[in-house]
């Protein structure tokens, strides 16, 4: 009989349990468990991306937590070498990837396109050329490149419009074929998949309770550290649930009972449209319920 894989990918939505659960599997197992959560490699968000606390980490082994500056922007291809550059180093032991970044399972277990480095100013001028085309117009002069991508991308997605246009226009071949040509970070049968998938109705009451923790925890004095940091708004930190509702508090605009309840409700989207995520993407996945043994 083989020996089970010793990488295992753990995922779910945001306040579903899953660090918890992690914990628990780490200390039978003696994993390293590796954030595969966009928000949580940012030092700056320790309270809003709800990074495990100090006593959890010291409980066992943990990477790639708040390892990058909010002024940086890591992408999934950052993200994916630093997590093959730390698998190297583990020399076989077992490491548990826990997360909630749907991107960066797809990077581990389907495989990213190989795109060449896109100029800032490529992409500018796509943003541009969006604004005066207007997206009709833009998505047909898209589709002449790559159909693919016109068809495949929803209304009013400016940033993967422009992107596809960024890509076709810079490398002359469609963003589509770029994708399609992938190779998994992760060889097939090193890895199984756990999604931890709680109730609806429990998993909203978790972010809502979450949020009013976040709070007692200091969330506001961390938006106002980064809002005086005059950092640029697109950069992925800047866009973390919390960070422009708290930021319309603190700059007089709303009340903070407005600011956490705006919060929540953005918190349960976003763990709605990560449920459905990895409903669609990780079907083969074991399913875990909230409070389930992993």
């Amino acid at each position: 009989m083989p020996p089970a894989p010793l990488i295992t990918l753990l995922a779910g939505p945001t306040a579903s349990g899953k660090s918890a659960l992690a914990l628990e599997l780490a200390a039978r197992t003696g994993a390293v468990i590796v954030n595969a959560d966009s928000q949580q490699l940012y030092a700056d968000l320790r309270v809003l991306s709800a990074r495990p606390s100090a006593e959890d980490q010291a409980r066992a082994a943990h990477r790639l937590y708040g390892v990058a500056d909010a002024a940086e922007a890591w992408s999934v291809g950052r993200w994916s070498r630093a997590a093959m550059e730390l698998l190297a180093g583990l020399d076989g032991r077992p490491v548990l990837f826990v997360g909630g970044t749907g991107l960066y399972f797809t990077a581990l277990t389907k495989g990213l396109a190989d795109i060449p480095d896109i100029p800032v100013e490529a992409r500018d001028g796509a943003m541009q050329a969006l604004d005066i085309e207007g997206e009709e117009a833009f998505r047909r002069r898209l589709a002449e490149m790559d159909p693919a991508a016109a068809t495949r991308i929803e209304a009013g997605d400016r940033q993967r419009l422009t992107r596809a246009m960024a890509v076709a226009e810079h490398t002359g071949r469609a963003l589509s074929d770029w994708t399609a040509e992938t190779t998994p970070l992760l060889p097939p049968g090193s890895w199984t998949g756990r999604v931890v998938e709680p109730e609806r109705a429990a998993l909203y009451d978790n972010c809502d309770r979450r949020v009013s923790q976040m709070v007692e925890a200091g969330a506001l004095d961390e938006v106002r550290a980064l809002v005086a940091r005059g950092l640029d708004p697109a950069l992925p930190a800047m866009k973390a649930v919390g960070v422009r509702e708290f930021a319309a508090h603190l700059a007089g605009e709303t009340t903070l009972e407005a600011a956490v309840e705006a919060t929540r409700q953005a918190t349960r989207h976003y763990a709605k449209r990560q449920l459905t995520w990895f409903r669609n993407q990780t079907p083969q996945w074991r399913r875990v319920g909230r409070g389930a043994a992993p």
